[in-house]
């Protein structure tokens, strides 16, 4: 393991982090935080395949993923985020934190960077496997990799769709992936870093390390800063309405709609 490149990496994210609280303090707009996160995390990827030593053909298909990843990610965010509102997730976390939000904000950024790299360290990994390229646990990698992408592309152009309809103002989405999950595009970026364990697997007992990723990006989706906000803010913008989605429509696994209650419309 290329402990100094690791180290280099680690500081690059933090400096990117940093960077992007300068840019919400002075445009007020938290959108760029996550547009700038996906660039730093996508170019830290790009470094760590770069410079690991593992299968050369591996290392080509891993930096079309990240490079797809990141590219998507951050095009969609940032286009998203000109002339929109204040991200009402960051908002209410600035308000809780009042008169101390702004260093509140730097220090949670840093705990951005750290999570940031614990991601590009799957990647690492992923890019330091030796094994013989390809086998069948990489095309069940690239599988993974492949619907990720393409469900959390899919799911944010429906929903980008939806928002230009007049519906948009009063109602909650419900259109095409939006029916059988309440946030798949969540559930499909999550997807996409369980891919980086199976292209990962050897008998080095690092590479165990890769299972971080899925795990700690779900636990971050799920329960921390992903769901639970962002349906705090639902609930306090669409109330019964999303209330009598949450009964019909998983939170973040697709699965089949449920019946609904008497009285839902």
């Amino acid at each position: 393991m290329d402990i100094l490149l690791l180290v280099a990496i680690a500081f690059w994210l933090s400096l990117a982090m940093a960077g992007a609280w300068a840019t919400q303090r002075a445009t007020g707009q938290s959108g760029w935080i996550d547009t700038i996160w996906s660039v730093a995390v996508g170019v830290g990827g790009i470094a760590a395949i770069a410079l690991a030593d593992g299968d050369f053909d591996r290392r080509i298909v891993l930096l079309v993923v990240i490079s797809a990843w990141s590219l998507r990610l951050a095009s969609h965010i940032g286009s998203r985020s000109r002339g929109a509102s204040e991200d009402p997730r960051y908002a209410k976390f600035i308000e809780d934190w009042g008169d101390g939000a702004a260093w509140r904000l730097f220090l949670f950024l840093q705990i951005q960077a750290l999570a940031a790299f614990v991601l590009v360290l799957a990647v690492y990994l992923a890019a330091a496997n030796e094994r013989s390229f390809p086998g069948a646990i990489d095309a069940l990698a690239m599988l993974l990799a492949i619907v990720g992408l393409a469900g959390e592309a899919i799911s944010d152009a429906q929903l980008a769709r939806f928002r230009k309809t007049p519906e948009a103002k009063t109602e909650v989405c419900e259109v095409g992936f939006w029916s059988y999950s309440r946030h798949p595009n969540y559930f499909f970026e999550w997807l996409i870093w369980c891919c980086w364990p199976l292209f990962a697997s050897t008998g080095s007992i690092w590479n165990w390390l890769s299972l971080l990723a899925p795990l700690m990006m779900y636990w971050l989706l799920v329960h921390v800063s992903g769901v639970p906000p962002l349906e705090e803010h639902m609930l306090r913008s669409r109330g019964d309405k999303f209330r009598a989605l949450q009964h019909r429509v998983n939170a973040f696994f697709p699965g089949p709609r449920k019946s609904t209650l008497p009285g839902d419309q």
